[in-house]
């Protein structure tokens, strides 16, 4: 057994977890809690984070064609905190009802936006505005009662939407623990603990690695969509170069 302590608006609780040569699941030790990017750092990162209530809120739209809209304007290969200057910059001139044409969407994501280094440009405004302006067009009529993952299957009828951008929309709206955002941060998270392969292809094998992330989920008893959120945001922090290393878990907290 391992002993952990928090230290939660100034008390100090502690946390007891199954030792570090315990699996949590087949082929997959618990590991040493001063170890990061083992299921024993997860595990204390989720308890900690969630008493500070971080991480607990996932919308970033007020409605179901605003979270279609944040979630299709970030992802792959843009920054998360362009696509937020992009939502809001579309949502501020009543262009995400549905009725906005593909031309008056790219003429607000092709402008330029200014931030503190100056001036930056959206990327693949065009695919973009041709995607946001017909998904909408048709998610305007969705049913917005659907269970998360009969959402989900709605979702990827749309243009522009696959698996990862589909399970983001539904954890962020429905605040849902049955779908996972299998991207680039969590499968490699995901391998260093052995939960998936190295060789394995969220394009090709997108709902078997849902699964076994669930599951592992299930296994720490963390509720999905936090440890989703907090591996994500740990992970694009400190970059693709990260390797299990010795560290102090309390260090940790500071990302």
């Amino acid at each position: 057994m391992q002993r952990l302590w928090m230290n939660i608006e100034g008390r100090i609780q502690e946390l007891c977890i199954p030792a570090d040569t315990d699996e949590v699941m087949p082929g997959v030790r618990w590991g040493a809690s001063d170890e990061v990017f083992t299921p024993s750092f997860w595990k204390y990162q989720s308890e900690a984070r969630s008493h500070h209530d971080r991480n607990g809120q996932h919308r970033l739209g007020d409605t179901l064609l605003e979270e279609i809209a944040v979630c299709l304007l970030g992802g792959y290969g843009i920054p998360a905190e362009m696509g937020m200057l992009a939502f809001e910059r579309l949502r501020e001139r009543g262009l995400l009802s549905g009725r906005a044409t593909e031309e008056q969407v790219l003429a607000s994501l092709v402008e330029p936006f200014t931030v503190a280094s100056g001036e930056r440009r959206y990327r693949f405004a065009a695919q973009k505005a041709s995607y946001l302006s017909r998904s909408l067009g048709v998610a305007k009529n969705l049913d917005v009662n659907l269970q998360p993952r009969d959402l989900r299957d709605s979702l990827l009828t749309l243009p522009g939407i696959g698996p990862k951008t589909a399970s983001w929309i539904v954890r962020n709206h429905l605040d849902a623990d049955d779908v996972a955002i299998i991207d680039v941060h969590l499968h490699r998270a995901c391998v260093m603990m052995n939960v998936f392969e190295p060789k394995s292809d969220p394009a090709r094998e997108y709902f078997k690695l849902e699964d076994l992330f669930l599951r592992f989920a299930q296994a720490i008893r963390v509720r999905a969509s936090l440890l989703d959120a907090i591996i994500w945001d740990f992970m694009r922090r400190i970059g693709p170069t990260a390797r299990p290393a010795k560290q102090s878990a309390q260090l940790s907290l500071a990302f």
